[in-house]
């Protein structure tokens, strides 16, 4: 039999496209002047414990581009939309409500 075709191409998505916008939601534990941090709920574990997920906490940097709703205070709520940018979340909008 000959062999199959090589029917591939080189692939340049990643040099086409934009990074993939990622979102969450959680609880602002902490501002700064160019980030925050907020607290998102863990995924349940497989384990019979009746241990709580642990909250994740995510560090968000913000820049001249990112739309901010509210005001980033501790404590509140925040939905996140941001992109994975070298290893830093990069805040593109965040809706916070007290």
């Amino acid at each position: 039999m000959p062999p199959a075709p090589d029917n591939s191409q080189p692939t340049t998505l990643a040099q086409e496209t934009p990074a993939a916008q990622l979102s969450v939601s959680g609880k602002i534990t902490a501002v700064a002047k160019e980030s925050f941090i907020l607290a998102v709920a863990g995924q349940a574990s497989q384990h019979l414990t009746q241990e709580a997920p642990r909250p994740k906490s995510m560090t968000f940097h913000i820049d001249k581009n990112t739309t901010i709703e509210g005001k980033l205070e501790v404590n509140s709520n925040a939905d996140v939309t941001y992109r994975e940018d070298n290893g830093r979340n990069i805040a593109i909008s965040v809706h916070v409500t007290p």
